[in-house]
């Protein structure tokens, strides 16, 4: 099994790779044997992840891209493509959170902009990296969804609007290339992902909606997309992979408060 979670001697692209998610997922692939192309708009902190990841003793590269713009994921493709020779993971994650505004007041730029990263984004990852894989007869795809995949937010009408839309690319895409052997999933975290000032406001939420009482680590949720994309998933497609702690399972969270105490 060990052998099987393994990601020795693939072929991954990581957008989003700069921080967060997307840093702690390049670096688990890394040192689970994976080169990886991480594409992101931040080069400076593009940068420290390729930093990271080749003091760790890891083999990645990276690439400068805006996951909206057709020519940008062409050419990230075409990049690991070239340096790679073939592409056996991908993990379609960049996205951006806008939040705190209701439908009536949501500024119509915004809302254009957080569709083309967290919606368009992922199809045009999954329009050109799915041709390689279906040639291939194999690889492994994983959309970044949100627990606003699976419910309404008030105030990020956007967000919960591209997320739901991912959930539907996703299972969409699965059953298109089930029969080639291409897989395509999408894991749903709640986490941090930058740390810093807010993480304590986001603990105290988690731990009035989460029965585990804790928000996820973003390496928790890496070990979820590096399963995905390892050969011990090979007969799993089409899911959405809740990582959340167990807010998923229960209909009001920790509300009841008849959680055994540790």
């Amino acid at each position: 099994m060990p052998q099987m979670e393994g990601l020795a001697g693939k072929a991954a692209i990581v957008t989003g790779a700069a921080d967060g998610l997307g840093r702690a997922t390049s670096r688990m692939m890394a040192t689970k044997g994976a080169r990886v192309l991480l594409v992101d708009i931040d080069e400076p902190r593009l940068a420290e992840t390729e930093a990271l990841i080749g003091d760790a003793g890891g083999e990645a590269a990276v690439f400068r891209a805006d996951v909206s713009d057709e020519a940008q994921v062409r050419a990230y493709v075409a990049e690991a493509l070239s340096r790679f020779g073939r592409i056996d993971a991908f993990f379609n994650n960049a996205g951006m959170l806008h939040a705190g505004v209701p439908i009536i007041e949501y500024p119509i730029d915004t809302f254009d902009r957080v569709i083309a990263v967290n919606l368009r984004g992922v199809f045009l990852g999954l329009r050109f990296v799915l041709p390689v894989m279906i040639e291939q007869r194999a690889g492994s795809i994983i959309n970044t969804g949100s627990m606003g995949s699976a419910g309404g937010v008030p105030g990020s009408s956007a967000y919960n609007a591209s997320k739901h839309g991912v959930i539907g690319l996703t299972k969409t895409a699965a059953i298109e290339v089930a029969p080639t052997g291409v897989r395509v999933n999408a894991v749903l975290p709640v986490g941090r992902d930058r740390g810093g000032a807010d993480d304590a406001e986001a603990e105290r939420l988690a731990a009035r909606l989460a029965p585990q009482g804790r928000m996820g680590t973003p390496e928790e949720i890496a070990d979820a997309v590096c399963f995905l994309a390892s050969d011990a998933a090979t007969h799993i497609t089409g899911i959405e992979l809740p990582v959340d702690g167990g807010i998923l399972a229960s209909t009001y969270g920790t509300a009841y408060g008849t959680a055994v105490s540790s």
